[in-house]
């Protein structure tokens, strides 16, 4: 499956309001690590986003972390300012990449059916080639499989 190419504004590594291009970060000799998450600071993706930070130093020579959710240009730079978050957070407020990425629909919240964002996780290959796919992940601990993934497949 080849990932489908996108751009959108977010908030780079340094802080800086960007335009991201899937297409410009292709082609460098590493992995994209493409998370989705339903909302800036809040237990779960905090704890989610706090664990790519602090497990960074093992994926940066083989993957480039990217984060989206609906959240504005101005929670992502709160949000990564607050935690020290050291990887890219796109904002996607029409859900337009959320749902070509099958990242939206029905979940269970709580005990309820909801509908919004749902957590998954794409590893996108320098060609473009969607290598591995999590659907409905939980935030506590996901970075153990990501980890795992590229230990199995060196």
């Amino acid at each position: 499956m080849v990932a489908k190419d996108f751009c959108l504004l977010a908030i780079d590594e340094n802080e800086q309001e960007i335009n991201f291009c899937l297409r410009n970060y292709l082609g460098k000799d590493k992995d994209i690590v493409l998370y989705f998450y339903p909302k800036d600071d809040t237990p779960g993706c905090t704890t989610q986003a706090c664990d790519f930070r602090d497990n960074l130093n093992l994926l940066k020579d083989i993957a480039i972390v990217v984060g989206v959710s609906p959240d504005s240009l101005d929670s992502h730079r709160k949000f990564k300012e607050k935690y020290s978050l050291n990887f890219i957070l796109v904002s996607d407020k029409d859900l337009q990449v959320i749902k070509d990425y099958d990242a939206y629909g029905e979940k269970t919240m709580y005990g309820k059916k909801t509908v919004g964002v749902i957590r998954s996780t794409y590893i996108i290959s320098p060609e473009g080639e969607v290598k591995k796919r999590w659907k409905n992940v939980k935030a506590k601990g996901h970075i153990d499989q990501i980890l795992k993934f590229y230990e199995v497949n060196k």
